[in-house]
């Protein structure tokens, strides 16, 4: 698993996870625009059932990366791990210092923008050297591999549905703040994903 990991792959998934973890600390934990995905499901779970999102997300993640190991194979578990593992430590770097963009919560169009474009950015390139920082990630590769769709038409489907889902308890305005995150996020990271065949 871990003999055929490229130093250049190990580079370009740490920088991928350095802007993701910036984005999400400095735009969108700051600013009420969130992203779908496993997040958003724990988040619901939580306001309807009660459950721990500490507990559901670690659950739902297991589940998605078994199913990336399962349909991908052993070096994606590598990449997964050198990518979720950059996050964590990057993410933990970030909290140290203050929010580069205190006011952001009052510009929801400017936080979906430049939210969009570091997770864009930053979960392509893990995707692209062939890991998944999160397990939404994991989920849209495994589906992407067995479905033949394009990663960013994943993507879209899953976060959709999660955030329907969300109007439950979420107020519309907040929701599409959040759908054009996930949508120009999705398309980014897309564009940066290696395409089929390749």
């Amino acid at each position: 698993m871990f003999s055929r990991i490229k130093a250049k792959n190990v580079a370009f998934s740490l920088l991928g996870s350095a802007i993701l973890a910036f984005g999400l600390y400095h735009i969108h934990s700051f600013s009420g625009v969130t992203e779908g995905g496993i997040l958003g499901l724990t988040l619901l779970l939580h306001h309807w059932f009660g459950f721990s999102p500490a507990v559901s997300g670690l659950v739902l993640n297991l589940c998605c990366y078994y199913l990336g190991w399962r349909v991908i194979g052993g070096s994606f578990v590598a990449y997964s791990l050198i990518s979720g593992g950059g996050f964590s430590l990057f993410y933990a770097v970030f909290e140290r210092f203050p929010p580069l963009f205190p006011g952001i919560a009052g510009m929801p169009l400017l936080a979906s923008i430049l939210g969009a474009a570091f997770v864009g950015v930053g979960v392509g390139l893990c995707v692209r050297m062939g890991g998944a920082p999160g397990g939404d990630d994991a989920l849209a590769m495994s589906l992407s591999k067995l479905t033949g769709a394009g990663i960013q038409w994943i993507y879209l489907a899953s976060d959709l549905v999660v955030l329907l889902l969300s109007l439950s308890y979420i107020p519309l305005s907040r929701i599409l703040y959040s759908l054009l995150t996930v949508v120009l996020s999705g398309q980014l990271i897309g564009l940066i994903a290696p395409k089929k065949g390749k």
